[in-house]
């Protein structure tokens, strides 16, 4: 439990510095630059989406809960991952330095993130009727269970 608890700890941290970087990069950014703050917008809505995924993952038991956040928490790093590096292309452009820091910061997130979800409980779960975030070997439920309580034919919306 101990060593789940510290796990937890270093992603989120690893998460803020990542936050932090994408803060100060951002900040240098001339403010002129139309384009290059457009894509400051985006880098900073991922850092932030990063962070308040993982809040939320962490406040709940549930694995399908916890793999719906993690698949956003990957898709914002890996969007961040793309857009820092588009910065180097950018025409006078001079913090790539910068750019190769948060890069590295991400791939090191990311072999946090493997072992975090690895650490997810697999039988703390209800089934997930899209059928994408259910544990490996989890058992469907039967169609019975798929059917809305409430029969709505029984109701007259019209007037």
């Amino acid at each position: 439990m101990a060593r789940n608890k510290e796990h937890k700890l270093s992603i989120i941290t690893k998460a803020d510095i990542i936050f932090k970087q994408v803060e100060a990069l951002i900040k240098a950014i001339p403010e002129d630059d139309i384009l290059l703050q457009s894509q400051a917008g985006l880098m900073m809505s991922d850092s932030m989406m990063i962070c308040s995924k993982l809040a939320g993952a962490s406040g709940v038991g549930l694995y399908s809960i916890k793999m719906q956040n993690a698949a956003i928490i990957r898709q914002c790093a890996m969007d961040l991952y793309i857009f820092v590096g588009v910065l180097r292309y950018h025409d006078g452009f001079i913090l790539n330095d910068y750019v190769a820091l948060i890069r590295k910061e991400i791939e090191e997130f990311r072999l946090l993130f493997i072992d975090w979800i690895l650490s997810f409980d697999k039988s703390d779960y209800i089934w997930d009727e899209w059928e994408l975030f259910n544990p490996l070997g989890a058992i469907k439920p039967s169609d019975d269970d798929y059917k809305d309580p409430i029969n709505w034919d029984d109701f007259n919306f019209d007037s």
